[in-house]
């Protein structure tokens, strides 16, 4: 057999110009004889080498098998103005016949004679072969259209009940249980009952038994087997069926050694105090997987950044039903902070960037500081993209760890905002607030906004320079320029203000147990309010001078929503006159709350608010300076600063004191939540709050939790409601009261 190939590539060789190939067919049949080491490329077909044809080479003369001249005959003519053979009649099959059978009678005009076959016979005259075909340009090419089949009335559905047998065992020892794990990835149940034939049901019962097994697999039931069957039952048309699949979990496998191939630590135990597999332990799938996650997560935390867990390996005894584990450890270098860098486009340097990190050079590497600084640069917001990731520089320190660089990448975003808002409140009416900012007008971090409120009760334009992280981290500093007018029932001012503040604050990232703000103020105002020297309305100005410091405390777990602990704020204000003779005095307040949980949902929570002004008459001090009650931050069930004295007109002057208190019974169920509450509080023109003609309002708010905080909405009514008071006040804000 090989000879005849050979010829083969010789004659294929020719036609391409004289190429050797049955060298390369040699060659192959000697590949074909390799070690099966070599089966790869023993497989793998030879190169084919084309040689060109010597110029002097003489190869023989092939005449042709169809002549030029019998080829140009037998090609019908297109020629627009002769006779087309594309206009005239087909050859009938039977006229064709005759001539292939050698009649001349047949033969087509010009045509070539064709020499009859051997033993050929004239067809039978058959009516429909004898009559000729329409011409080439006549005939019909339409496309055939199929009827489609017509819809089977008689199709029905296969209706079934799942059964699952043998699952008691394993599923009371497994936490979810499996049958609900089952039943959430099932397709038998997805199919709620029923499939199109009985065929899809094998189909769909076939796949639940893989999964039902994989989920006993991985809850260590290695050995298990799911049985399935479509059971009739008695009568084979009996509907439902029964889709039953039949567990036989045999014994579940437990650890036996645990081994971890690693690099000593420091601590020495920090890998497998980490990994927290024990011997006897059921080998579950979620548990392996979590326990090598948590050794990926606490090694970068306790010094170690480069560290790799490996694949491990577990060594399944059928007979002892004892799995021995492995597990391989890249521990790398123990390393230590070093510089922090920056690249790509920078919205500030790199020695801002070390400011905002939570470490110091030399401090023991952990990825949660890490982290900190990652979300501390995106709360910025002056980047698109940021990264921060660890780079070796074989730098070592005092003892022996190496010194890790910190590279930040940098991606900055557009600086400029623009911000809207409105609102309405009940006593405060419309409000509409914009700003715009450029948060990086004066890098790093310093911001240039613009704000204006439009309202029917305020309106006011301001400029604020603002320097976020000031030289230490979520510090803050900024100067305020403001014109504002404010029309309240209490007092109409139009004021100017400018005020500079330095202030270390909480953020929803970061809630600090500590905060503090100190600032100055200078405003001049012309307020109208009642006078009672004159016995009317009149209008009086003011320059006043200012300082103001202010301390918390928070020990609450959440800053927007807190359900355990307790905060305190303390704010003074020490202030004056600064037109004729300055007089100084002091406004101070004091802001507590408590919280309590009972159980998962339900909270009680309690605030109250003591203020008071020393060295001040009623008279002498404006009314924008004085306290005021009521309202959805103060006491609920009034309107805004309706609660105090009143003047002769009805309408509220404010006081030298206040008090407040506030309980608030919280229940929440999922995303939902309902509040009853209850708000006393008055404001008083003398300098020290009483106890005397403290009113209450009482009221019922829903909540809607979100990931940035309630959403708020309270409804409440004054108790021993006096004339003018609403009898109902709606509250609606961000966040809990209190």
């Amino acid at each position: 057999m090989r000879i005849p190939s050979l010829l083969r590539c010789g004659i294929l060789g020719l036609s391409f110009g004289g190429a050797v190939v049955a060298a390369s067919a040699a060659k192959a049949q000697h590949d074909s004889r390799r070690t099966i080491g070599s089966v790869a490329k023993a497989d793998r077909a030879p190169p084919l080498v084309i040689s060109p044809v010597p110029p002097d080479a003489a190869l023989p003369m092939v005449e042709p098998i169809v002549g030029d001249a019998e080829f140009e005959r037998s090609i019908p003519s297109l020629a627009p103005d002769q006779d087309s053979a594309l206009d005239q009649p087909l050859e009938s099959v039977t006229d064709f016949e005759r001539r292939l059978a050698g009649d001349p009678a047949t033969a087509a005009p010009g045509a070539a004679p064709v020499a009859p076959k051997p033993g050929a016979a004239l067809p039978s005259a058959d009516p429909e072969l004898a009559r000729p075909l329409p011409p080439l340009n006549q005939f019909d090419v339409r496309q055939v259209e199929f009827a489609a089949p017509a819809p089977d009335a008689r199709s029905v559905e296969t209706r079934f009940a799942v059964v699952v047998e043998g699952l008691e065992k394993p599923d009371a020892m497994t936490k979810p249980s499996l049958r609900s794990q089952f039943n959430t990835l099932s397709a038998l149940r997805e199919s709620k009952g029923k499939v199109a034939n009985e065929a899809m049901l094998a189909a769909r019962l076939t796949e639940d038994s893989k999964l039902l097994q994989r989920i006993l697999q991985s809850e260590g039931w290695y050995d298990a087997r799911v049985d399935t069957r479509i059971d009739h039952g008695d009568k084979p048309s009996a509907a439902p069926v029964r889709a039953m699949l039949v567990v036989i979990a045999g014994e579940r496998y437990n650890l036996g050694t645990v081994t971890i191939t690693a690099a000593p630590t420091d601590p020495p135990d920090l890998i497998a105090d980490s990994l927290a597999l024990k011997p006897g332990q059921p080998i579950i799938a979620d548990r392996v997987q979590g326990a090598e996650a948590n050794v990926a997560v606490m090694l970068p935390q306790h010094g170690y950044p480069f560290a790799e867990v490996g694949q491990r390996d577990v060594l399944l005894d059928p007979e002892t039903h004892i799995g021995d584990y492995t597990l391989p450890v890249t521990v790398g270098p123990r390393g230590r902070f070093g510089a922090v860098t920056t690249t790509g486009k920078l919205a500030f340097d790199a020695q801002h960037t070390a400011l905002l990190g939570r470490f110091k050079r030399g401090d023991l590497y952990d990825s949660r500081k890490v982290d900190d600084l990652r979300q501390a640069l995106v709360a910025t917001g002056l980047f698109s993209t940021v990264a921060v990731v660890p780079q070796r520089t074989s730098r070592l320190a005092a003892d022996g760890t190496e010194l890790i660089t910190s590279l930040v990448t940098q991606q900055a975003g557009p600086p400029h905002t623009l911000a809207a808002s409105a609102g309405y409140g009940t006593g405060q009416g419309l409000r509409v607030e914009g700003s715009w900012t450029h948060a990086n007008f004066f890098p790093p971090e310093g911001a240039l906004i613009g704000s204006a409120v439009a309202g029917t009760d305020e309106q006011s334009a301001a400029v604020t320079f603002r320097r976020s992280n000031a030289a230490k981290r979520d510090r803050t500093f900024q100067v305020t320029l403001q014109a504002l007018h404010s029309n309240y029932a209490a007092f109409n001012a139009f004021t100017g203000q400018l005020s500079a503040k330095l202030s270390y604050d909480s953020t929803p990232l970061w809630q600090k147990p500590f905060t503090y703000a100190v600032g100055a103020e200078i405003l001049g105002t012309v307020e109208e309010a009642y006078d009672f020297s004159v016995g009317a309305r009149a209008k009086h100005r003011y320059l006043i001078g200012g300082l103001s410091g202010q301390v918390g405390v928070d020990r609450t777990d959440s800053l927007l929503n807190p359900t355990r602990g307790f905060r305190t704020t303390l704010l003074v204000q020490p202030e004056g006159s600064l037109s004729g003779s300055f007089t100084p005095y002091v406004r101070g307040q004091l802001d507590a709350s408590v919280y309590h949980p009972f159980g998962n949902s339900f909270v009680l929570a309690a605030r109250a608010r003591i203020g008071s002004s020393a060295n001040v008459d009623l008279d002498n001090l404006a009314p924008s300076r004085r306290f005021y009650a009521g309202g959805g931050g103060s006491v609920r069930g009034f309107g805004y600063q309706q609660l105090g004295p009143k003047s002769p007109d009805g309408r509220p002057i404010g006081g030298l004191s206040l008090i407040e208190g506030a309980a608030e019974a919280r229940y929440r169920f999922g995303d939902y939540g309902i509040v009853g509450f209850v708000d006393v509080g008055q404001v008083y023109s003398k300098r020290v709050p009483s106890l005397s003609n403290v009113r209450a309002g009482v009221g019922i708010g829903g909540r809607f939790y979100t990931n940035f905080g309630p959403f708020r909405l309270d409804i409440a009514t004054p108790i021993a409601r006096q004339r003018g008071e609403s009898r109902f006040n709606l509250y609606v804000s961000i966040g809990q009261a209190f």
